[in-house]
């Protein structure tokens, strides 16, 4: 597993010498829930960690528990400090300075096609897992990634954490049940805010997809390539629909609100 504090130039030039405390709480918070999964620390450069774990499931719930900690603790100036992970299961070469290969690279790179917050796992993590998730924890498809420095794409899987806000980093407060009367209210910010998050999810892969497609499609004037991307397209916009439609349903789920509910 690797790990890094996402904006830590800016908080850095934000905050100044209060930055030395703040580094300070998150490698313990790193550290001491990494440690607690049975992680072995490889190396630390600044704000970013190497881990390694025995199992794929401990190094997944030492994630969850590092994340919900960085959300619970309280930073200065009231900053967010958001951490990027990114988890994949391998079998690296031993080297005398500690773990080397392209399953080292892979998980390293997983870790910077990341969010600050997001918790994202290989094809081969998540197959690892099974149904071994900790409680209030779920697995979303994020669907293929081109990894700099690797020649076929990887699949990414994204670990979401139920009381934990994603996009503001915070847990969430528990919503009191709503009176009858503004129960269409609240249904309605559920709405905008999914919205809102699947927009910028969508615009996401959409760019990728487009890349993808002008990088194949340049110089070439049909035949098997022009198939080739048509065939991606429609399968990244199938999976991207897939995990719209799962992440709506938990979120409606976690709000006691049926899909089929107006």
């Amino acid at each position: 597993m690797f790990t890094d504090i996402e904006g830590s130039t800016e908080l850095l030039k934000a905050l100044g010498d209060a930055y030395a405390g703040v580094l300070t709480t998150h490698r313990r918070i790193v550290r001491d829930a990494f440690g607690a999964h049975d992680g072995i620390e490889m190396d630390t450069q600044g704000d970013a960690f190497f881990f390694v774990f025995p199992r794929a499931k401990d190094a997944v719930a030492a994630a969850v528990d590092a994340q919900r900690a960085h959300a619970a603790a309280t930073w200065p100036g009231e900053l967010d400090v958001r951490v990027r992970m990114g988890l994949h299961t391998g079998e690296p070469a031993i080297h005398e300075e500690g773990y080397v290969g392209l399953d080292v690279v892979r998980a390293a790179r997983i870790c910077t096609v990341g969010r600050g917050g997001q918790i994202l796992l290989s094809e081969t993590t998540r197959a690892l897992l099974g149904s071994g998730l900790p409680e209030g924890v779920s697995v979303f498809p994020l669907g293929q990634r081109h990894l700099r420095g690797i020649d076929e794409p990887e699949r990414v899987f994204e670990i979401a954490i139920d009381d934990l806000d994603p996009e503001a980093g915070a847990i969430a407060e528990a919503p009191a049940p709503s009176p009858p009367d503004v129960a269409s209210t609240a249904g309605g910010e559920l709405e905008r805010d999914l919205e809102r998050r699947f927009e910028d999810l969508g615009a996401r892969i959409s760019a990728g997809i487009q890349a993808r497609v002008l990088a194949r499609l340049e110089g070439k004037a049909g035949g098997t390539e022009d198939a080739s991307a048509v065939d991606d397209i429609a399968s990244r916009m199938a999976m991207l629909g897939d995990e719209i439609e799962a992440r709506v349903n938990a979120a409606l789920a976690r709000k006691g609100i049926r899909s089929g509910d107006s």
